[in-house]
């Protein structure tokens, strides 16, 4: 099963809003692991100002907000 990573922060309301959107289209085809990237410098400096950001562990492709599903859908395509 391939990885999805949601990077954000712990009230991002934007975070919350990519994950109730994410979640169910991947529930049973992709583990998604979320990261909060306030725990890492390194991930502060790549991510700060973009979150929230979903990676696709594997290919290392990623998409940032905004997003919406069939914009997400198709990320979900291109990448896998």
């Amino acid at each position: 099963m391939k990885t999805l990573i949601l990077y954000g922060t712990l009230g991002c309301h934007l975070c919350e809003q990519a994950l109730v959107m994410i979640a169910p289209l991947v529930i049973n085809e992709y583990n998604l692991v979320e990261v909060d990237i306030s725990d890492s410098d390194e991930l502060m400096a790549r991510y700060g100002i973009r979150i929230p950001v979903v990676v696709m562990q594997e290919s290392e492709a990623e998409i940032g907000w905004p997003f919406d599903t069939v914009r997400f859908l198709s990320f979900l395509q291109t990448s896998s």
